[in-house]
């Protein structure tokens, strides 16, 4: 019997949508998921494909009857089971075209959700959501996993508690290379349905990891964005969505920042760094060796904060997010798992009656995807102005 869960004294049970052959992503979600032994995969709809979905499950152990041929038998029959039985909740790992319907599907079902990002392929579909959610007891959290690395919760502890002091100036950027040619044209999965607009949405480069950026800019910081201004680019001739392009952010504290994206630079993996200065600091992060961040204060020797659950340097955020002692990295995973521990929790309280706060909370949440939203359609909206200078607060999703 787990007892990690709390009062719950159980696993939760996870159903998957999506992470058939050929997926990335929802091996991924299926790993964090059950990486601290407080959950287990036991249903999926694994393919929009019916065979595929089937041939699928075996490698996840998920039983033949449980293998579904579609998120929407998935959702009736997990329903209709007994309560000891069903599942608690369900990962969405599907391109972004179907995020909306599958999500909203599963609230409407009764279970918690937690979804792939970007939230939704339009900026309405994840307002309708996000209502939808704001009105039911679930808890819905969104995978913008970078949140999840012990150094960027130290980091936002810090922030938060004026160690840096006035925030002034921000600068994401997240660096590419694999679409430096026209792979979509190629049959290579992860790039025909990424650079496609029916399936991916109004941004190509900046709704798939620019997006990621400013996310980690405003989960970091705690800064409100008041407006954007925004210039994307198509380099490869013939593509149909930007794999270029930056933008200018204005914080309502009078803070600027900077978002940088690109899937055109040789040589580039998943490069996704950012700079922070304040009055008192500044910092420096990168995804690509997560475990070392370096504050500067002028006068003084660069600090070099590595990722230390013992250390005295750490804060409780920080020293909360890290399963490893000192010079055993932590990663990509555990930074995955980790915004899937803090939906458990909440996941937890519901199921003792509790009520949450569903737009402050450690994982990212609908709130927070409906910001990114925004954030995709008024980029677009400015570059396709010229640049011209557009709101960037969303008022339903930060009020």
């Amino acid at each position: 019997m787990d007892t990690t869960n709390g009062s719950l004294n159980r696993k939760l049970r996870m159903g998957l949508v999506g992470g058939g052959a050929g997926s990335f992503i929802g091996r991924v979600h299926a790993t964090a998921a059950v990486l601290d032994n407080r959950a287990a995969l036991v249903a999926g709809a694994l393919s929009s494909d019916p065979q595929r979905a089937k041939d699928s499950a075996a490698s996840y152990d998920i039983c033949p009857d449980r293998a579904y041929t579609s998120y929407e038998e998935l959702a009736e029959k997990e329903a209709a089971l007994p309560e000891d039985q069903r599942i608690d909740f369900v990962s969405i790992a599907t391109p972004n075209h179907t995020h909306f319907p599958i999500a909203k599907c599963m609230v409407e079902a009764g279970f918690n959700v937690i979804c792939d990002k970007p939230l939704t392929l339009n900026l309405a579909e994840a307002e309708e959501l996000a209502a939808l959610v704001a009105s039911s007891n679930k808890v819905f959290a969104v995978t913008h996993n970078y949140t999840g690395y012990p150094l960027v919760r130290q980091a936002r502890q810090m922030i938060a508690s004026g160690e840096f002091g006035e925030i002034q100036a921000i600068r994401a950027q997240y660096i590419q290379g694999w679409l430096r040619t026209r792979l979509e044209n190629e049959d290579q999965k992860q790039a025909a349905w990424r650079t496609d607009p029916a399936r991916s949405g109004a941004a190509g480069c900046f709704g798939d990891i620019a997006t990621h950026a400013f996310n980690l800019a405003r989960y970091m910081s705690g800064l409100i964005p008041e407006k954007v201004s925004c210039n994307l680019k198509t380099f490869e001739e013939g593509r149909q969505l930007d794999d270029y392009g930056h933008a200018v952010v204005h914080f309502e504290n009078g803070a600027l920042g900077t978002v940088t994206a690109s899937q055109i630079s040789h040589g580039r993996e998943n490069d996704l760094s950012i700079e922070i200065d304040g009055t008192k600091a500044s910092l420096f992060w990168r995804q690509e060796e997560p475990n070392v961040m370096i504050v500067r204060r002028n006068g003084e020797p660069h600090a070099i904060y590595t990722r230390d659950p013992n250390a005295p340097f750490m804060n409780e955020s920080g020293a909360g997010a890290c399963r490893l002692p000192s010079g055993h990295p932590e990663a990509f995973f555990e930074a995955f798992a980790n915004v899937y521990r803090a939906a458990y929790d909440d996941m937890v309280r519901v199921a003792d009656g509790e009520t949450i706060d569903k737009v402050n909370t450690v994982y990212p949440n609908v709130n927070d995807g409906t910001e990114g939203m925004y954030f995709i359609e008024q980029c677009v909206a400015s570059s396709n102005d010229g640049g011209n200078w557009l709101p960037l607060k969303h008022e339903l999703a930060r009020p």
